[in-house]
């Protein structure tokens, strides 16, 4: 979708908040509305990975033992380490939309990968982000910059089941959330 199409679903139903209506970049990693998608800020707080205690990472029983929790106005990551984030944005991802959200260039060419995946029709939230450097030297990430670009699907119906009928167990997160299972 484009960026009037952005811009009024962000100023009208808060799909976006708070929202930056234009491109944002002197001095900054570029973050705001754009062309044909939105840049997406990284908060300060982050949630750095560590072997520390020899542990395993394991999605069906996190330990916070393997994970140090900081705040501030940038974040290290070791190399070939792995961190966590959260966006700075709340999204309210309208039922007949899809995210796809893609890190930004200026963080590839450092060997930074950002992942998110999908933000669901009817899905609200902060984005947990996901940082891997894939390089052998430490890489620094700027809390509130920019670091993904979210693109816009809009489907031409509403979908059946969207994240909030289907109760998704990371509906309304706030700030970082660690991996859940359904129980």
């Amino acid at each position: 979708m484009a960026d009037e199409w952005i811009r009024d679903q962000a100023m009208e139903n808060e799909m976006i908040s708070p929202f930056v209506g234009k491109k944002t970049s002197k001095g900054v990693i570029s973050y705001g509305l754009s062309s044909y998608g939105y840049d997406v800020r990284v908060s300060d707080s982050f949630y750095i990975f560590h072997n520390l205690n020899s542990g395993i990472i394991d999605p069906k029983n996190f330990s916070m033992d393997n994970v140090k929790k900081i705040k501030q106005d940038h974040c290290l990551i070791p190399p070939n380490g792995f961190i966590l984030a959260h966006s700075v944005e709340y999204f309210k991802i309208p039922k007949d939309v899809l995210v796809i959200c893609l890190g930004k260039s200026t963080y590839a060419r450092c060997g930074i990968i950002v992942n998110v995946t999908p933000l669901e029709p009817g899905w609200e939230g902060h984005i947990t982000l996901e940082f891997s450097n894939t390089t052998n030297l430490p890489a620094k990430i700027y809390a509130n910059e920019g670091v993904c670009q979210c693109i816009f699907l809009k489907g031409d119906e509403s979908c059946k089941n969207d994240y909030a009928k289907i109760q998704g167990k990371y509906m309304n997160q706030t700030g970082i959330t660690l991996p859940k299972i359904n129980k």
